[in-house]
């Protein structure tokens, strides 16, 4: 089987650049990992978030924005093609805050961000007064929020549904239960897997979130990818009490109310803890009251896809020509610019959005 481009890894980062490569017209082959695969994409909080992206490069922050911008477009098409429909909400977010001082210091760093983004930076802070009105079950600990209007959320599942349903009909290919083992170059780039199946294509596309950091050195990369677990929970459905998202609690679309999540460094471990749900509850009980009520209906822990500086990696092989590796920990936020804009950088177009800051080359030891 031959492809213009096989791409390794079938999360929302592959699937939505495979979706953008095959609307311009490329035959697309996507690998997709067996059920006992570390899966980001299923585990995620479900953010379209701007807030706090890039403090330290401001690219970041703007290539945040550019994909929060297209996002609802995106979504309105891959849900007018599949008939699936990826609930968004794009109102705004708050970062919720228990004290004056951390408030005042965010707020110090959002200036400053603001000030490298030309302005472009549409947030206001809320006393607890202003975000009572705004959120009326919010507890008497909250002494504030920044509320960044950019950020919203989205149903991540059904997006990877949509996904998965719009790259088939557009053409192109999915094999699920595929683990790679090898890839190789000569004329055109061969991909091993466990099971016997081998694959050729023209270029490749390593987007395969934590297997990265095994594949990544066989095609010339770095690749210097870590985990970090993330627990949530989820409640019972419950009437409308959450107006805009935030990182401690959000109300999905469905009624639940999802409350996340940790950040821990226990390497490839996702399990839950009693000790790491328990923090979570507290937090969010602490920012709504009214939790305390509510029954918990599951949870989960997922494994975040991480890099020293925690921005994405966008990387030509320099060794290898037509490999690439295109990896991230905000799939979800991404995904609009993945599927509209990164082809274009992949295809070395003269509208390639400059991701340049985003290379392995950050990573150099002078």
């Amino acid at each position: 089987m031959e492809a213009d481009y096989a791409i390794v890894g079938g999360g929302v980062v592959g699937l939505s650049v495979a979706w953008g490569l095959l609307k311009r017209g490329k035959r697309v082959l996507v690998l997709d990992g067996g059920d006992g695969s570390f899966r980001a994409s299923r585990g995620n909080f479900g953010l379209v978030w701007v807030q706090s992206k890039g403090m330290k490069q401001p690219r970041y922050a703007r290539w945040s924005q550019q994909s929060a911008a297209i996002w609802a477009e995106f979504a309105a098409e891959l849900g007018h093609n599949t008939g699936r429909a990826i609930p968004l909400e794009q109102n705004g977010g708050y970062d919720l805050h228990f004290s004056e001082e951390t408030l005042e210091a965010t707020v110090r760093d959002y200036e400053t961000l603001k000030h490298r983004l030309d302005g472009d930076y549409p947030y206001e802070v809320l006393g607890h007064n202003a975000l009572r009105k705004e959120e009326p079950h919010i507890g008497p600990k909250v002494v504030g929020a920044i509320l960044h209007h950019q950020d919203g959320h989205a149903n991540p599942l059904r997006l990877l549904q949509a996904l998965a349903d719009d790259v088939r009909r557009l053409g192109g290919t999915v094999l699920t239960g595929k683990t790679v083992t090898a890839i190789n170059k000569s004329d055109l780039f061969r991909i091993a897997c466990d099971d016997g199946t081998s694959v050729e294509a023209a270029k490749v596309i390593l987007s395969a979130g934590l297997g990265a950091a095994q594949l990544g050195p066989q095609l010339g990369f770095k690749a210097p990818i870590r985990p970090q677990r993330g627990q949530v929970l989820i409640t019972e459905k419950l009437p409308k009490m959450i107006n805009r998202p935030s990182l401690i609690a959000r109300q999905v679309d469905e009624g639940g109310i999802q409350i996340g999540a940790t950040n821990e460094e226990v390497g490839l471990d996702d399990r839950v803890t009693q000790p790491g749900l328990s923090g979570l509850a507290a937090e969010a009980i602490a920012a709504f009251p009214a939790l305390a009520r509510a029954q918990l209906v599951r949870s989960w822990g997922a494994l975040r896809v991480l890099t020293p500086d925690g921005l994405p990696i966008y990387q030509e092989s320099k060794t290898i020509p037509g490999a690439f590796l295109v990896t991230c920990h905000s799939g979800i936020t991404l995904a609009a610019a993945h599927a509209r804009l990164l082809p274009d950088w992949l295809e070395k177009t003269d509208k390639a959005p400059d991701l340049e800051v985003f290379s392995e080359n950050r990573f150099a030891v002078s």
